[in-house]
């Protein structure tokens, strides 16, 4: 999962080779069929049926997630669901309890036909402007706007009986003509107002999400792999086939980048792209899956800003093909979606996956160095703003709970780095020959798909594969507390972190905005009650102060985008028109452009005799 604070914020199948007659009855498992009916939805509500297996207990809970593989939170998926009941075969009401918001249970199971219940869309409850704290992340949540869009995140919509998870599924979605469901799993219904899947138990479903909507799909094939791009935007301002070529160079970079590790025969891209109105997604990124990624953005996003989004998320998701998709631990791969238990090897999952997604592009020519060195500076200063004495492995382990939690958004920061650092000592211990990238085969290897590890031997295997100074590292700076020299490491590839002024963003300091969008009139406001940068305060602006036009061009919530790239394009003293409307009144401010400039360690090349390193580093 990644998660992007944006501008307005600053905004398997399974494979036998037995003989029929060598299968007992007893090792085939009844399937577990699913109805999902997109046909008749009412007040953005779609009807769910799961017929029952053969229960031999008295009693049997029901239960929608709490939580999903990759989100690292508690999102009680259950509260979406609503009038769910329960009848045996002759369509008598059977009696249940409500056990929490995810969890029913069902007396007289035995007799148990099927349930039934009505699934709400979460897009639908993140009000206002910004993503509130109990959103769900919208790529893990749902959409539900008949003849339109149905993000159909599988979580959402089906649930499990307890000890029957490992049973397949077998789900059917009736749908209108028009739309289309965009998925890597396979419709073996040819019709095109039915489709069947079919998976081999609860966490493969889990693990495919469906979007419907009119079809607006792209594919193309990179070294064996099937790639689909399919887009939903509200006013057709994006489709697939714009964004295509830029996402066929990147995924082929990052193919080439892996090389053998990646053996996923068919990935699929689902984006849809946000209105930012009152009932519309606003918690933007992506979630990865096995063979899919699903990405929201918001679709004011100007071209060039949503390509490098686009690029950005779905790298870092599809590089989880390598962790934990390839190279996972026991709380994963059994995964309990409502009592979890996480892993404490975060730094890996996320952290050696946001490294991957920066380094294959200096490694594939896509960015330059002083734009790989300056992502590096970046997650720096944004890791050194966390707490940097909390071990990383218990952060992970207890990312569900305080005060872990809010430390979580430095996997992103601090977790990259770590693998940074990992890959330097590598390299420098193996002579430029060998790096991280090298390690995680031989880990895909060792483990793979359905050989989990321990947490807590973890450490010592990467050890067994690499060199003692790896594995002191990982027990002084991941499970310790003390903080990474970063510049010991820049040292041996000729790097150095130096202190200089540098201007920073005009509209946003760190995670913090200076600006926010009235959601009923679209406009632009300053933030009122907070200290304003030099830009702001060198124009006289103010607290509550409506941003109509910079230099006559006129900003809303529809092209503020527009007005963040633009506004990196300001220099020093540049002149500047802002008319504003303040108190009612319109007014217009002449002045000139005051950058807000901060102290900042930047990364620079600056030994020459470590070039040799340095080149195995980043090209090898």
């Amino acid at each position: 999962m990644k998660k992007i604070l944006f501008a307005f914020t600053l905004a398997s199948v399974l494979v036998g080779c037995k003989t029929a007659s060598s299968v007992t009855s007893s090792s085939i498992k009844e399937n577990i069929e699913v109805a999902i009916n997109l046909n008749d939805i009412k007040d953005d509500k779609v009807m769910v049926t799961v017929n029952a297996p053969a229960i031999t207990t008295d009693e049997i809970t029901f239960h929608i997630p709490k939580t999903v593989p990759g989100t690292y939170s508690e999102d009680n998926y259950g509260r979406f669901i609503t009038d769910l009941k329960a009848y045996d075969k002759k369509g008598n009401a059977l009696d249940l309890k409500k056990l929490d918001v995810n969890s029913w249970l069902i007396a007289k199971a035995k007799t148990l036909s099927k349930i039934t219940y009505w699934v709400n869309d979460s897009f639908d409850t993140e009000k206002g402007t910004e993503f509130g704290k109990d959103d769900v992340f919208s790529p893990a949540g749902s959409n539900i706007d008949s003849g339109k869009n149905i993000l159909l995140n599988t979580h959402c919509f089906v649930g499990y009986f307890t000890n029957y998870m490992s049973n397949p599924y077998k789900v059917t979605i009736s749908h209108p003509g028009e739309i289309w469901g965009a998925t890597s799993m396979t419709d073996i219904d040819d019709s095109n107002t039915n489709d069947v899947f079919i998976t081999s138990r609860y966490a493969e479903l889990v693990e495919n999400p469906i979007m419907y909507s009119k079809p607006d799909h792209t594919s193309f094939t990179v070294d064996g792999m099937e790639i689909n791009i399919a887009v939903y935007s509200p006013t057709g301002k994006v489709t697939a086939e714009s964004i295509t070529p830029e996402m066929k160079t990147m995924m082929t970079a990052q193919k080439h980048f892996l090389g053998k590790i990646n053996t996923t025969k068919k990935y699929s891209v689902l984006l849809y792209l946000s209105t930012m109105t009152d009932t519309d997604a606003k918690g933007f990124g992506a979630l990865e899956h096995p063979t899919a990624t699903t990405v929201v953005l918001p679709e004011v996003m100007p071209k060039e800003e949503l390509v490098k989004s686009m690029m950005d998320v779905v790298s870092h998701e599809f590089f989880h093909i390598v962790t934990p998709l390839s190279i996972h631990s026991k709380e994963i791969q059994f995964f309990d979606y409502n009592d979890p238990k996480m892993s404490e090897h975060l730094w890996m999952y996320e952290g050696v996956t946001e490294y991957f997604a920066n380094l294959f592009q200096i490694n594939q020519g896509l960015i330059t160095e002083e734009d790989f060195y300056s992502r590096l500076s970046d997650q720096i200063e944004r890791a050194n703003a966390m707490n940097d004495t909390m071990s990383f492995t218990t952060m992970s382990a207890n990312v569900l709970k305080e005060p872990y939690k809010d430390q979580y958004i430095n996997v992103y920061q601090k977790g990259s780095l770590i693998g940074m650092c990992l890959d330097i000592i590598i390299r420098e211990k193996s002579n430029g020959q060998r790096g991280i990238l090298d390690l995680m085969q031989k880990l895909s290897k060792e483990y793979g798909v359905a050989k989990p590890f321990n947490d807590n031997e973890l450490f010592a295997k990467i050890t067994e594969l690499t060199y003692p100074e790896v594995g002191e590292f990982l027990k002084t700076y991941v499970a310790g507390t003390t903080p990474i020299p970063y510049a010991s490491y820049f040292a041996k590839v000729g790097l150095t972190l130096t202190s200089e002024k540098t201007p920073g963003n005009i509209f946003l300091k760190g995670q913090t905005p200076y600006i926010t969008v009235n959601p009923q009139t679209k406009e632009i406001v300053v933030i009122p009650e907070i200290e304003l940068n030099a830009f702001y305060t060198s124009l006289d602006l103010k607290g509550g102060d409506v941003l109509v036009a910079i230099n006559n061009q006129s900003y809303t919530l529809d092209n503020i985008y527009e007005m963040i790239a633009e506004s990196e394009k300001w220099k020093e003293n540049d002149p500047i028109t802002v008319k504003i409307k303040r108190n009612g009144s319109e007014q217009t401010i002449k002045g000139i452009v005051k950058l807000p400039y901060e102290e900042k360690e930047v990364v620079k090349a600056t030994d020459s005799t470590k070039s040799i390193l340095k080149e195995a580093w980043l090209k090898g």
